[in-house]
């Protein structure tokens, strides 16, 4: 009987590390695929959506604003497929979901100030803006730079 409890704990402690794990690389992932996403669709074939970003927004919402959304209906249908058991497709969509808030937290609501609550002088997070800024200086589709979000090359900065 006690064996049979430890190995049903060792299962749970598994699948809990499991979880986190694939939650963990899902998140780098994203930004990866984020990177690739933005410099080759996003300015790209996609430029007609993205574009409302680059401009100066006259009110709270942007056409760019529907991207969040594909990937929070995306993430929401991964956690649902494997709401009863937590499999692997829950956690892709839990690490969907979690890059998300980091991602509205650091770009949306950091960077470019969409609510004027969230200052900080941290180093990284000094990076990320500037490298963001970077990018913006560029109006246009072509020629443009520092296409992720987490990652920030230290040269690009200086």
């Amino acid at each position: 009987m006690i064996y049979i409890s430890l190995q049903t704990n060792n299962l749970r402690m598994m699948h809990v590390i499991f979880g986190i794990l694939i939650t963990l690389c899902t998140l780098i992932v994203m930004e990866c695929v984020s990177w690739f996403i933005h410099k080759y669709l996003f300015h790209g074939p996609l430029w007609f959506m993205h574009k409302s970003h680059h401009e100066k927004s006259h009110s709270f919402l942007e056409w760019n604003d529907l991207f969040a959304l594909f990937f929070a209906a995306l993430s929401l249908y991964l956690m649902y497929l494997d709401r009863k058991n937590y499999g692997y497709r829950f956690f892709i969509g839990f690490g969907i979901t979690l890059y998300g808030i980091i991602y509205f937290v650091i770009h949306d609501w950091f960077v470019h100030r969409r609510f004027k609550t969230f200052k900080s002088n941290n180093t990284y997070l000094q990076m990320v803006r500037k490298a963001h800024k970077i990018h913006h200086k560029n109006q246009r589709k072509e020629k443009g730079k520092a296409f992720g979000l987490l990652f920030v090359k230290k040269s690009l900065v200086k």
